[in-house]
């Protein structure tokens, strides 16, 4: 096996059980390591640290173990999906077909979380009987068929498909080719629940798998707040702010994204629904447009753009839209209105995006006040010693 050998001191981060070796980090490479293949990392003393996935690119291993003694083979694959599967269902997301039934079933959510679920790289989102794999790295595809067999072992009947859908997430650099398709099986009825309400999951040409399942208990606490209320869900994409509005027992709902592929399935989810309730409308328009021209109407807005900056060197610009597009919303929402805001963009800290949120309300002149400060939800887990992994920043704030 290739060997990697780190510059004195900087194991440091490894002992701590950070999951990555940085390119900067690496003082020399014993053999040729192919991108994806599994090297062993040494210190400067030539102690052993940690095993993983070698990459070309800022990020030069993606640690998958720091046991020497531990294989990657298929019992490493299936240990570690279990360990995935029985954390979800401790926390009450996986339903088993077994279980009793639940007061609002749900089989949508988050098998496997990367870093979080310490397999750096990888994404299983559960639709049904459907999962979605995702590889973010070389060695993750790779693994794919080796992925796919463990996790039909692991999940035994709950799991009837498997669609891979990597063609995005890929480095470019590394001439993988990936293609988006089955591994196993090819049924493509799409309809999922989550907390009893349906939607259409769109893992063919979607974003992401084809849902925000990170949104779950964000959009269920959204529920709570709708009654009687005005509401409009800003970047909808698929309108799951917008189905539990309209579950919540809102009074009208309009739900707004640039994309009419987004607006139809949107609309197709609000019949699986609410079919032919007039309480609800969609619009194709670009969202400072639509936000400029809708007057005073709304007492409760969802922000939820798409990530403003998907590295650091677009942070400044994203802080910059942060702040515009949420001192429109300050500006026009109703007196007693209640504002969704939300950042998913990893390179936004916490402190950074209420900075911006802050600045809009001082902008507006609004007194503002915080009822909750939101992240993602439990299924997508932030590994202890991997705090990049909260990526998804909330705040629900009242505004007088």
């Amino acid at each position: 096996m290739n060997r990697i050998y780190l510059k004195p001191g900087k194991e440091e981060s490894l002992r701590r059980f950070h999951p990555w070796v940085f390119s900067g980090a690496i003082a020399r490479i014993d053999g040729s390591p192919e991108e994806g293949e599994v090297v062993e990392v040494y210190t400067s003393q030539s102690m052993f640290i940690a095993k993983g996935h070698y990459q070309i690119g800022s990020i030069a291993v993606r640690v998958l173990t720091f046991r020497q003694d531990e294989k990657i083979d298929a019992s490493f694959w299936e240990r570690r999906l279990k360990v995935a599967y029985t954390m979800r269902k401790a926390i009450g997301v996986a339903q088993s077909s077994t279980d009793s039934p639940a007061p609002l079933p749900n089989n949508t959510y988050r098998l496997v979380h990367g870093e979080g679920d310490n397999l750096p790289g990888l994404v299983v989102d559960i639709y049904a009987r459907t999962a979605v794999v995702q590889a973010h790295s070389a060695g993750m595809h790779l693994e794919r068929i080796a992925i796919a067999n463990a996790l039909m072992k692991v999940m035994e009947s709950e799991v009837e498909n498997i669609y891979y859908k990597s063609e995005t997430t890929l480095p470019y650099k590394a001439d993988l080719y990936p293609e988006n398709g089955f591994l196993v099986g090819g049924d493509e009825n799409n309809i999922a629940t989550e907390y009893g309400l349906n939607f259409h999951i769109d893992w063919l040409k979607g974003q992401k798998t084809g849902f925000f399942v990170d949104q779950r208990e964000n959009r269920a606490l959204l529920e709570r707040y709708a009654a009687r209320r005005s509401v409009l869900n800003m970047f909808c994409y698929t309108g799951g702010f917008s189905v539990y509005a309209m579950r919540g027992g809102a009074k009208l709902v309009h739900s707004v994204d640039s994309s009419a592929k987004a607006i139809d399935l949107t609309n197709r989810n609000m019949d699986l629904n609410f079919p032919n309730d007039p309480r609800h409308a969609a619009f194709a328009e670009d969202a400072f447009k639509y936000l400029d021209r809708m007057g005073d109407q709304y007492d409760l807005i969802i922000l939820d753009p798409p990530a403003f900056a998907k590295h650091r060197d677009a942070l400044r610009n994203a802080l910059m839209g942060y702040r515009k597009l949420n001192a429109r919303a300050f500006e026009k929402i109703r007196p007693g209105g209640i504002l969704f805001t939300f950042s998913c963009s990893q390179a936004v800290s916490k402190e950074q995006f209420r900075t911006a949120v802050f600045t809009a309300a001082a902008l507006s002149g609004r007194s503002v006040r915080i009822l909750h400060q939101l992240t993602q939800p439990a299924d997508h887990p932030v590994n202890i010693y991997h705090p990049e992994g909260e990526y998804l920043k909330g705040l629900v704030l009242y505004v007088e």
